[in-house]
């Protein structure tokens, strides 16, 4: 196991979750490492719309990629979103996440839910995490699951039924999103021997909160890159109705500029 790696994964402390904020392109992720923030996620959301792309249709394989190769020169420990991996083939997946890890990829998040708002097969998403362990032993690799996320019935006995399977395919942290109720992320602590994963939403818990409950690891998914969206909104519109004081906060045009790699890529 690379010390990177090793690193990643020793972030990941139920009781004391690690806060994974998640980046869209260089300048956020440059940004979020500058705050010191030792390890950063992606959103696959934020990726695909600033391309232009629908999310979670397996169309960014190639934004992805390039995103975590502008990346690799931060010093972060990078977890990349891969979607459901950009193909069925168990084995393209793992050449794809193969490449990342060449990369200097240290963890990626794989999930089960589909756009048509279904599960994928539980032992196909397995047969994708298998490949991808068999391929980087050492990866990270985060199995999703969108039971909650997706509001089928009665999620708490396929939540786990997922888990078990994953995490028998050789999946490290299990990660279910849409659930702010302290107590059935307790009940999932205590019922899934991994590392899970939560979703930061605003108005749910808090860091200290999830903690507690016994979460290892909070991720706030798209959240950072929608606030950005809504923030440049706000001050479009603030301009175009009579202008606006000094913004408090604001990086100026040097401090954004020197977030950029010396010598570009």
């Amino acid at each position: 196991m690379t010390n990177r790696r090793a690193e990643f994964r020793a972030l990941h402390h139920a009781g004391r979750p690690l806060l994974l904020p998640n980046a869209w392109d260089h300048a956020s992720a440059a940004a979020l490492a500058a705050r010191g923030h030792r390890a950063i996620g992606t959103t696959s959301l934020g990726v695909a719309a600033a391309a232009g792309r629908p999310d979670g249709t397996g169309a960014t394989a190639a934004e992805t990629l390039a995103l975590a190769r502008r990346l690799r020169t931060l010093p972060v420990l990078l977890s990349v979103d891969v979607e459901a991996g950009f193909s069925a083939d168990p084995a393209a997946v793992a050449e794809y996440v193969a490449e990342l890890a060449g990369l200097g990829v240290v963890g990626i998040n794989l999930e089960d839910g589909r756009t048509d708002g279904t599960l994928a097969d539980l032992a196909d998403v397995a047969d994708k995490v298998a490949a991808v362990k068999a391929a980087v032993p050492d990866l990270f690799v985060n199995a999703r699951t969108d039971t909650w996320w997706l509001g089928v019935d009665d999620p708490l006995p396929q939540t786990l039924a997922r888990a078990r399977a994953y995490q028998a395919a050789g999946a490290d942290g299990i990660f279910v999103p849409g659930i702010v109720d302290l107590a059935t992320l307790r009940v999932l602590t205590q019922r899934i021997d991994a590392p899970l994963n939560a979703l930061y939403q605003p108005g749910g818990p808090g860091l200290d909160d999830l903690g507690r409950a016994g979460v290892a690891r909070v991720s706030t998914g798209s959240l950072l890159f929608r606030a950005a969206l809504a923030a440049a909104l706000a001050v479009a519109d603030g301009v175009r109705a009579g202008g606006l004081d000094v913004l408090d906060g604001l990086p100026s045009y040097a401090e954004v500029q020197g977030l950029a790699p010396a010598g570009g890529d």
